[in-house]
């Protein structure tokens, strides 16, 4: 069959309504992001594969029944890669169904985590590699905390303290990915300050080897899943087998969570999944019921007086400076 390349910077209008279209009849759903578009289209007009790149990650790669086998979806991510090289992105990223993990090998990406539901690649057989050697790794009982900080809260102080008695060495991830209310720069910089009296706490970014919720992408699923528990699985399946051996962690600290479903099932899983990977999982009394959701509700109603309650000197500092 002929087609020819098709390259879009921008989905909108009928030929958004055509990748939807084409998209839902391969299984997938369109869920916005796409900076840059590459599409295989028959002369008669029709969408025969698809693929996007949506900031460091490709997603939406799609390829009809008729042109499996010659070699389209290779065709699409070598457009997708040479634009990302384009825009100086050199680390690619991809989520895809299980199923298709053995596609994405033969054209490059490399298995970082797989679970029955969903595999994460990258474009480097090395990139994780090369990121744990980059974290300092200690000796003796080695403890991890990953946490958001939106905004580091008196609670966030508490659980770090707490659990920074019980091991030699704690490394706490801040979430890098800026999809929160206050900057990473921002937020790591105020956990770095908060903490900095505790000689054996080794604050770091999470980088992108752990996953967030607020970027991980549900467009492969299917109808009715339960994206939370699927995200959940992979971004534990990652910190178990690969990142906790490597650095020598064997406990990971959390704080109980009576306010998020979402993060409270998450931490069920936790507790399921981790302790058979080698990794046991301490689950630490919320300080007073404090929350960063408190806070930025107190934010919202102007009442710094709650805030004031709430946060470490530090960051009610950083708070009335900028709201």
């Amino acid at each position: 069959m002929d087609w020819y390349v098709s390259r879009c910077a921008e989905l909108s209008g009928p030929r958004l309504e055509k990748t939807e279209a084409f998209l839902k009849e391969m299984g997938l759903k369109y869920e916005g992001g796409a900076d840059y578009t590459v599409q295989l289209v028959s002369d008669a007009s029709e969408i025969l594969a698809n693929g996007s790149l949506c900031g460091n990650v490709l997603k939406y790669i799609a390829v009809d029944p008729r042109l499996q086998g010659e070699g389209a979806a290779l065709s699409v991510v070598s457009e997708l890669v040479s634009e990302a090289m384009r825009r100086g992105i050199t680390k690619l990223f991809l989520f895809t169904k299980a199923s298709n993990e053995m596609l994405f090998r033969g054209i490059g990406f490399y298995t970082l985590a797989a679970t029955r539901d969903v595999c994460f690649m990258e474009n480097s057989r090395t990139g994780l590699d090369r990121w744990l050697a980059s974290v300092e790794r200690f000796e003796g009982v080695v403890g991890a905390a990953v946490m958001n900080c939106n905004p580091f809260t008196l609670g966030h102080r508490y659980l770090i303290e707490t659990a920074a008695k019980a091991v030699d060495h704690l490394y706490v991830f801040v979430v890098s990915e800026d999809a929160s209310r206050f900057p990473f720069e921002d937020r790591i910089r105020l956990v770095k300050n908060g903490t900095k009296d505790l000689k054996n706490v080794h604050v770091i970014p999470s980088g992108d080897y752990m996953i967030s919720l607020a970027t991980f992408p549900t467009y492969f699923l299917k109808e009715g899943a339960d994206a939370e528990s699927v995200y959940a699985a992979l971004d534990l399946t990652l910190f178990g087998e690969r990142i906790a051996p490597k650095l020598n962690i064997t406990k990971r600290f959390v704080g109980t969570e009576p306010y998020s479903p979402v993060t409270n099932g998450y931490n069920g899983i936790m507790k399921r999944l981790l302790p058979r990977m080698g990794v046991e999982v301490v689950e630490l009394e919320r300080l007073r019921g404090i929350s960063a959701s408190r806070v930025r509700e107190a934010l919202d109603r102007g009442d710094l007086a709650a805030v004031r309650d709430l946060v470490p000197e530090g960051t009610l500092k950083y708070l009335e400076h900028i709201e």
